[in-house]
């Protein structure tokens, strides 16, 4: 089962039992067991009873509160003492910077690498991408002899930029795609990316959690209030894989349009999806999760939702020095 969207608004999670009780007034919404539940997401004006928090709790679910629209509000976790040796080690080793800095820049060098292969897969007669295809590969050469964090932040940050300029000519038009803007989304393409990557951190930070790391001391994000630096750490290699890969399949197939969007005057939210691409958007999501990939971590294949927590362990075992590197995932 994995993960359960409540979208109804007005509903209330109750428990049943092993179970939870969706209702709205006096309409049966549904019934969850338990027992293959990992994830619980709750978006908008949803109500969650305090037998079934404490149910939800005490089993180890992941409960994730999210606006109607898709953003992260916070999340309720049973967060115990027994990680404390673990994460002071973390905090000292992300406080170094030379540190730092070993583990951030394979990470880095695997996230622009894997940008490259989502272009390659999509847009070899497109001109202009050869070019930034060879731009992309001399920042990446460049991250991995990177003598300083502020040095990998600028190679990452100009290989961004020639990576969404490829990913516009990847577009039809009326997407509105100039560049990657997220405070907030000003149009179509950066509101259905924006909303991806959401769901993509908040199913990080579940795995953070799951091992025991604080998702709030990373090494590649410099430390900042409310800014989950490790989960965005470990988000980077990820996201051309899961969500921007995602994202092109739903443009190229038609599955929404710009139409789909809600627009308004409303400087904070002048773009979002609409109930119906929520709903596409969520599909198309777990799907990718549920994709099947060779993870060498696996021993084997397993899926994307799996190998989420597979890098986020191997984090872990590097924390604890029982691994000498970071090794990031990466596509072909």
């Amino acid at each position: 089962m994995g993960t359960v969207y409540v979208k109804e608004q007005g509903a209330v999670v109750r428990r049943n039992g092993d179970r939870l009780r969706v209702t709205r007034r006096r309409e049966e919404l549904g019934s969850v067991p338990l027992a293959n539940l990992n994830q619980l997401a709750l978006m908008g004006n949803i109500q969650l009873t305090t037998p079934a928090a404490a149910l939800l709790l005490e089993r180890g679910v992941d409960v994730v509160l999210m606006s109607q629209r898709g953003k992260f509000r916070g999340r309720l976790v049973n967060d115990g003492s027994k990680f404390a040796r673990l994460r002071q080690r973390q905090l000292v080793m992300a406080t170094d910077a030379q540190t730092a800095l070993k583990v951030a820049r394979p990470t880095v060098v695997a996230k622009i690498q894997n940008q490259r292969v989502v272009l390659q897969r999509r847009a070899e007669r497109v001109p202009g991408v050869g070019r930034a295809l060879d731009g992309m590969m001399r920042m990446s050469r460049r991250a991995e002899r990177a003598r300083s964090l502020d040095k990998l932040r600028g190679f990452e940050g100009k290989a961004g930029a020639l990576y969404f300029a490829a990913l516009r000519t990847l577009l039809p038009p009326g997407w509105g795609f100039e560049k990657r803007a997220y405070h907030p989304p000003p149009d179509p393409a950066n509101s259905l990316l924006s909303f991806g990557y959401t769901l993509l951190l908040k199913d990080v930070t579940a795995a953070i959690h799951l091992v025991g790391l604080d998702p709030y001391v990373g090494f590649f994000h410099a430390l900042a209030r409310d800014r989950p630096a490790l989960a965005l750490d470990l988000m980077e290699e990820l996201r051309p894989v899961i969500v921007d890969s995602m994202f092109l399949e739903i443009v190229a197939k038609g599955r929404l349009a710009p139409e789909d969007f809600l627009r308004s005057r409303n400087p904070r939210r002048p773009c979002q999806l609409g109930d119906a691409g929520i709903e596409i958007v969520l599909e198309a999501y777990e799907g990718r999760l549920q994709t099947e990939l060779a993870h060498p971590l696996a021993q084997g294949v397993t899926t994307y939702r799996r190998g989420v927590e597979l890098q986020a362990r191997q984090m872990a075992r590097v924390v604890r020095g029982e691994d000498v590197a970071y090794r990031p995932l990466r596509i072909r």
